[in-house]
Formats: C-alpha cells, structure tokens, sequence
C-alpha cells in the first residue's frame, strides 16, 4: 500500500525512487533540527531533489525532506524542512553489491546492521550511488520449502524476484524441509523418491526415482498426494510413504508463508496468510504470490 504524505516523518518503508531525488552534501555545523533548518531554508535546490542526506564531521549523517517553492526551474528556493533523521538515528553503510533502487535489499541491510522502525539507513550501495531507507519495516515472508536442491529453489525464485520486483520492502525467511531428515526418520528395505536430487544419492538403503519409473521394490516412498498418485497409476499399489508436501507439514499458519505444492498446476492460490504456488511455479507466479502477501504493507 503505497503512501504519500505531505509529512515524511512518520512514514515507514520510505525509499525515494527514483533515488535521483536524494542529495548529498557535505555539512558544517550543529546537528540539530533548527540548525539543519535554518540552513537548508537559506539555499535552493535542484528541482528533482525532495530530500537530502547532510554529510558531517566524524561519519555522521543527517536526513531531511524539502520542497521548493517552483518545480519547473532548474533552481528553486527551498520552502520548507523536514528533518527525518539526525546521527542518533541515523546509521550510514557501504555496501557496494546492494542496489540503491531496491526496497528490500536496503531493508535487508537495515536488519543486518540492526536499524529498526524507529531509525534511518542511509546506503552507499552500487556505482557509488547513494539512498536511504526511514524507518524500515519490511514484510517478513516465511518461505517453506524442500532440500535438496540447494539453495530450495522456491526460496532462490523469490530472492530473484525480490532484486528485480517493484514490490514493498520484503525480507525473507526459509524454513527447510530436510529431505534427508524425512528418510532417516524411517528404517525401509530401499527409497522411493519423486526424482534426482543432489544429496539423496547416499541414503542408508538402496534409492529409486520415480520419475524414472524403476521396477517395483519393497520401497517407502518419501512424496507428495501428486507422486503417490503417481505410484498407483504405475503400479497399481500405494506403498509405505513419509509425507513430504510443504503445504501439509507447514499447517495453518498466523505469520506471512510462501510454499508450493504440487497438486497446483497452473495458478497460485491464498489460504489465509498462505499463499501457495505450483511445483513448477515461474518468477511470474511467484512475484504475484509475493504481491499478495504484501498488498497491506505501507511504504513509499
């Protein structure tokens, strides 16, 4: 839910896009909101440039909003101030892999440095470019998925989309499923899995793969609704199986949760806080899941 007020102040999620409209200048004087007021209201400025970042003595860094008093020339006397951030609150990072124009990214940062919803992220971040997140509360998205493959895959598609995606700042947690764990938790003569996958290949018995439909053995399956469907329609019988389906092992669930399952063929689906997409889901597919999830989240 994107917002824009006249007052930036109390705003969460704020990231000036595109991040030509932040200034950096140096600054020389007291850090304080009537100083960097005073100030700023005796200069004009850019008419693209809505905030400034003021680069003090000793690494410190204040943040503030502006408007002018005309957009059309190329220089306007500055109108009025809205100091956002003073060095209490204000923490600056390089960064120089994370993308200025990416929402998430510098909310993933805001977290790894600890900067929550009370303070402001001012980033260094690629080409040398610079941009700052206020009061950063990003969606936290748990991501429910199997492993083997590494990384999950549906948590590698979701990061994908999130460094490409105009979506709200988004942070994401994975929860794995250890396919591995599921196998050893029982003691079979030989393994039925859905298909190849690294790190299966040495279970403590012999290992078969569905999609390669081997002769019939004593087996325990480790799969899914869709792979037990499978095995009766290839051998006629349903086999001792342990569960495996992401959206059966997750439950009902309170916090935001992506995860797949493979009875989802060609569309995604909510179940509450749940959003689930197919086995096969593309980027398409997840980004609108991820959409979804963060449809209520305010940012601007």
């Amino acid at each position: 839910m994107r917002v824009q007020p006249q007052k930036w102040q109390a705003v969460c999620n704020l990231v000036p896009l595109p991040y030509r409209r932040v200034s950096v200048q140096p600054y020389h004087g007291p850090m304080t909101v009537d100083a960097i007021t005073t100030l700023l209201l005796s200069r004009e400025a850019y008419r693209r440039t809505d905030f400034i970042v003021l680069r003090g003595e000793g690494g410190q860094h204040a943040v503030a909003a502006i408007t002018r008093a005309e957009s059309e020339p190329l220089f306007s006397p500055i109108t009025s101030v809205d100091v956002l951030a003073l060095p209490e609150t204000c923490v600056f990072a390089e960064c120089p892999d994370v993308d200025p124009a990416n929402r998430s990214a510098l909310a993933e940062v805001a977290h790894e440095l600890g900067v929550g919803p009370e303070g402001t992220l001012v980033v260094k971040g690629l080409y040398d470019h610079i941009n700052f997140i206020h009061h950063p509360k990003p969606l936290v998205v748990g991501v429910v998925e199997v492993a083997p493959p590494e990384p999950p895959k549906l948590y590698g598609l979701a990061r994908q989309v999130l460094s490409y995606a105009d979506l709200p700042p988004i942070r994401l947690e994975l929860e794995r499923i250890e396919v591995r764990e599921l196998a050893e938790s029982v003691h079979p003569s030989a393994y039925l899995v859905p298909c190849r996958s690294g790190g299966l290949d040495d279970l403590p018995a012999s290992v078969y793969f569905l999609d390669e439909r081997p002769e019939r053995h004593d087996w325990t399956m480790i799969g899914c609704e869709r792979s037990l469907q499978f095995h009766r329609h290839f051998y006629g019988d349903e086999p001792p199986r342990v569960e495996m389906c992401p959206r059966l092992i997750a439950g009902e669930r309170k916090e935001p949760t992506l995860l797949k399952c493979c009875l989802l063929e060609t569309h995604i689906e909510q179940d509450k806080n749940i959003m689930v997409v197919p086995w096969g889901a593309d980027l398409a597919m997840v980004e609108a899941a991820l959409r979804k999830l963060s449809e209520e989240v305010e940012y601007a």
